[in-house]
């Protein structure tokens, strides 16, 4: 989550993209892998730690980004928080699932982005607003999109969160609250971005807004039909279990979450007072600047890794270095005087070799412990 909102500032494509399948290779190499990661509890305990700060955190988060896409990338770090939360608790059927449901959901969201971005030439929810009866198409996109999201009966993401929430509170029912959690922060966001860009007087740059064209239109239409398709496929595949009670209760819950959520994403931001920013200012910074955990990535590991990496060039400059010239000047400066010695004459050679020997036994028959000396 500390790259994939800077990431959006790369052309829609790309973000459709790497949002629906690029940051779910990932989990998706998880979900492979989980066969063997199940040999280690400690292992699915760290992956259900992790799953479940990111589902919280980014669905938290998500709420307090005003440019479009980030505020879509944040809710991608959370579902896929949730997929983490699903292969720690060993279940890679469900995490696959969650997947594919997201996907689809999350690329037809970023084709209505894209559509927006297309037609206003701005991204920032600041600036967007009263588009719902110029841009009719991209409205459905959107719609749709959002319910894919959540769980809402019967699109995909119901049955996927429901079958978690079953297994969860037989394991572990504290993780239902993590997805009633994030079911309802996700209704919440999704209701402030389709009140902000949707409803509303419309801006200076949305006045006159059309319609993409049928190029753009018509995949959004397709994946709309997909969207609403693949439950019922999956569902004609014998992949849903039955209507039992205990699925009920669940499906209640999830419900009501994401109905809490809604009502009050709508009472914020669907009134006649446009409201961009969340009513607490101190709420807003902190979740605007993602509970300032780039400010302590600085302060903890990029301003002492910097630190450390000046001290460790000066030592390598000024130590290594001077050694090792230090030792190419002794070797320089003594074959400099040493090369005078070479006259090419064999006599001189020879004599002193003697003198050198001479010099040697003088020394060691002088020498006190050896016990040569007179």
């Amino acid at each position: 989550h500390l790259w994939l909102d800077e990431a959006m500032e790369a052309p829609n494509p790309a973000s459709i993209l790497r949002n629906s399948a690029v940051v779910a290779c990932g989990a998706f190499v998880l979900i492979k892998l989980q066969p063997l990661l199940a040999l280690s509890p400690v292992t699915d305990g760290v992956l259900v730690v992790i799953g479940t700060i990111t589902a919280l955190g980014g669905s938290l988060v998500a709420l307090a980004q005003i440019d479009l896409k980030r505020t879509f990338s944040y809710s991608t770090s959370a579902y896929l928080g949730l997929v983490f939360m699903a292969v720690g608790m060993q279940q890679p059927d469900l995490a696959l699932e969650l997947l594919l449901m997201h996907g689809l959901a999350k690329a037809l969201l970023f084709m209505g982005v894209g559509s927006l971005i297309y037609t206003t030439s701005t991204q920032d929810l600041t600036e967007l607003g009263g588009l719902r009866s110029r841009m009719p198409a991209t409205v459905a996109a959107f719609a749709v999109g959002s319910l894919g999201m959540v769980a809402l009966l019967p699109l995909g993401c119901f049955w996927t969160l429901a079958r978690l929430a079953l297994v969860y509170g037989v394991l572990q029912p504290a993780l239902v609250g993590v997805l009633l959690w994030v079911n309802g922060l996700t209704a919440l966001n999704l209701a402030r971005v389709f009140g902000l860009v949707f409803l509303g007087s419309p801006q200076p740059k949305t006045r006159r807004a059309p319609e993409v064209g049928w190029l753009m239109a018509l995949p959004m239409g397709i994946l709309t039909v997909q969207t609403l398709l693949m439950p019922w496929l999956l569902g004609r595949w014998g992949l849903y279990p039955d209507w039992n009670p205990q699925l009920r209760w669940m499906a209640a819950l999830l419900t009501a979450a994401g109905l809490v959520g809604a009502a009050i994403g709508g009472w914020l931001y669907w009134g006649d007072q446009r409201r961009v920013y969340l009513p607490w200012p101190e709420l807003q910074d902190l979740l605007a600047h993602d509970f300032y955990t780039g400010h302590l990535y600085q302060a903890l590991v990029v301003q002492p890794v910097s630190a450390l990496s000046r001290r460790l060039e000066w030592l390598d400059r000024n130590g290594v270095d001077g050694l090792v010239n230090g030792v190419s000047l002794a070797f320089f400066f003594s074959g400099e005087a040493l090369k005078y010695t070479l006259s090419g004459r064999m006599q001189l050679y020879v004599l002193v070799i003697v003198m050198g020997v001479v010099l040697v036994t003088a020394w060691l028959l002088r020498s006190p412990h050896l016990g040569l000396a007179y």
